[in-house]
């Protein structure tokens, strides 16, 4: 995890006592949100490290030491180690971004490795920090009309790649905004004005901090890949220049600005890129990168640091989407009943499934030829029939249907649109049609990889269709990401485990993700407790969906027959439901 804005001071470093205090303040922040695994874990390192034992910090002795693995633990069969410490670094740069803008010690963990390392802000005072009664500066907001301080992390090698990805992203934002202002001067209109309040950045020329022809060169061929990669985000706009009328005279400004900077020594490439809200000049995200570009070459640098910027920013339920929801939610517009989707997809309660229903509804009605608004209401109507035991639904094949209709009508006013195909992929699948499901989902996967919700929710359709090795790749790949609601994916990431026989791992999979999210998470770690003869586990599982979920007990055979296509997979599941004490009934609630 790296982070912008830190200069450290020089021959400075920090004492036990200031990261023992450090490290109380960050576990002891509410802007630390992992749960009581990932808190440990930050504790061990970091206490390890103190100790002198960093030698020891190998995924092997995390696993043993915070996960209860035992001695045939295999990191490369295993990856929970490898997951969770990328969970720990984005918090930790979550963290610096919020709640510890003026600490004075950061404590980071560079990729690559598991040894923590600690480093001094030289504009903080060290007694500020230990003195009693200190509080923290408030992180700056958006009503504060400043920029926000923001504390970094020393880049090293292993964060080359991410180091790279900031350039990229700052240079392709600027050249979409150019091609869609452009497209849209030349026919006399403001670009953004009839971009229906979708969030619009622009993206400004990083400064180049390294003479000559070459740093030039680099920077706009990143510029021109990260604008061929945001531009499948159909859910932002994207500028390269201030849109201006043909007298010259500013149109409405854009919400966002990527600005940064790179430099060049010898094969080292290095820049800072962060994302600021124009409207205070708040920054709302940050990132250092640092690539050696004789590892893959420019070109493949330049696409690879390209994918991961533009996934960065503008990947659903990111930064962009969430600080929009802030700045947009209750108006009428059809942007805002898109960010009611992404809202009540994280809070996943009845409430919000209504809300945003009948937003996207009404936002259908005033723009019928919207691609987006019919796929994120093709969505919300298959919600109803893949979560009707958490949204207390009573899904027909009527509800299929006009999820069907809606996902055709999306793909029909725009084929490219990646949240289209998504939609469609999900009522194939649902609707038994796996040839079409799968169809609809390589053609979303192509038409933009970097829109992680199509390649986790592709993933889980291929590997519930048997093809267990490349759905878990992408899973696999959409977890690395972040992406989806928070603790989503994991439950896929736990039947990939599942499936390949690894239970101990399945089991940590599953309890990492959100067992309270839908009451099929709980059935998944119900049917792994069950194969682990972990009966007292099983138990308390079992009884948490008898008392909050009795409906699914009855249709358990139907539900997990709509999911797994293989009768091999189906057997495997319903076995460890069975060694938990879930009798799977046959019934005729078992026809799809």
């Amino acid at each position: 995890m790296t982070n912008a804005g830190v200069e450290k001071a020089a021959g400075s470093i920090p004492s036990q006592e200031e990261v023992e205090h450090q490290l109380e303040s960050i576990l002891s922040s509410p802007e630390f949100r992992l749960p009581e695994r990932a808190r440990r874990f930050l504790e061990f390192v970091v206490t390890e490290t103190l100790s002198g034992r960093r030698d020891y910090l190998k995924a092997f002795t995390i696993a043993q030491a915070v996960f209860g693995r035992d001695a045939n633990f295999d990191a490369q069969q295993d990856p929970c180690v490898r997951i969770e410490a990328g969970r720990l670094r984005r918090e930790l740069e979550h963290y610096y971004l919020t709640d510890g803008t003026a600490d004075r010690v950061v404590i980071t963990i560079p990729r690559g490795g598991y040894v923590p390392v600690f480093d001094v802000r030289q504009d903080v005072e060290p007694a500020e920090m230990l003195k009693p009664g200190h509080s923290r500066q408030a992180p700056v907001t958006a009503d504060s009309g400043q920029q926000a301080n923001l504390p970094g992390v020393p880049v090293n090698r292993q964060s080359r790649k991410w180091f790279y990805a900031g350039i990229t992203i700052v240079i392709v934002v600027c050249a979409a905004a150019v091609f869609q202002y452009a497209r849209s001067f030349n026919a006399g209109n403001d670009p953004f004005s009839t971009a229906g309040n979708r969030p619009t950045i622009i993206v400004e020329r990083f400064e180049s901090a390294s003479d000559g022809p070459l740093a030039s060169d680099i920077s706009q061929g990143i510029t021109d890949e990260i604008i061929k990669k945001l531009v499948p985000f159909n859910d932002i706009v994207v500028a390269a220049a201030l849109p201006r009328s043909r007298d010259g005279q500013a149109l409405s400004d854009p919400g966002y600005a990527l600005q940064g900077s790179v430099r060049l020594e010898n094969t080292t490439l290095r820049s800072t890129a962060r994302l600021v809200r124009r409207a205070d000049s708040a920054v709302i995200w940050a990132n250092n990168y640092d690539a050696d570009m004789k590892v893959q070459g420019i070109l493949k640098t330049q696409a690879s640091l390209a994918d991961d910027i533009a996934t960065a920013v503008a990947r659903p339920f990111g930064v962009m989407f969430q600080t929009d929801t802030v700045n947009i939610a209750g108006s009428t517009d059809a942007f805002s009943c898109i960010l009611s989707y992404y809202s009540y997809r994280s809070e996943m309660t009845v409430e919000a499934h209504e809300v945003a229903k009948s937003c996207l509804q009404r936002a259908l009605e005033n723009r019928s030829a919207d691609s987006s608004v019919a796929a994120f209401l093709s969505l919300t109507y298959l919600d109803e029939f893949r979560f009707p035991y958490q949204l207390d639904t009573k899904p027909t094949v009527a509800t299929l249907d006009i999820a069907k209709d809606l996902a055709e009508r999306a793909v029909r006013l725009d084929p490219k649109n990646a949240r289209a195909l998504q939609a469609l992929m999900l009522a194939d699948f649902f609707g038994n049609d796996p040839t079409g499901a799968l169809r609809a989902g390589e053609a979303a996967y192509a038409s933009n990889p970097n829109d992680t919700e199509v390649a986790g929710e592709y993933g889980l359709r291929l590997s519930m269709s048997g093809n267990w090795d490349r759905g878990c790749e992408l899973i696999s790949e959409a977890v690395g990401k972040n992406a989806g609601p928070r603790g989503y994916y994991e439950v896929g990431m736990a039947l990939c485990a599942f499936m390949r026989g690894d239970n101990q791992a399945a089991e940590l999979w599953s309890r990492m993700s959100d067992l309270n999210y839908n009451p099929m998470h709980r059935l998944v770690l119900l049917s792994i407790l069950g194969s682990l003869g972990k009966a007292a586990d099983a138990k308390e599982q079992l009884d948490w969906i008898e008392a909050r979920s009795p409906a699914l007990i009855p249709n358990v055979r139907r539900e997990v027959a709509r999911r797994l296509a293989r009768t091999e997979d189906q057997k495997r599941f319903f076995a460890g439901l069975e060694a938990a004490g879930l009798p799977v009934q046959n019934s005729e609630a078992s026809k799809n």
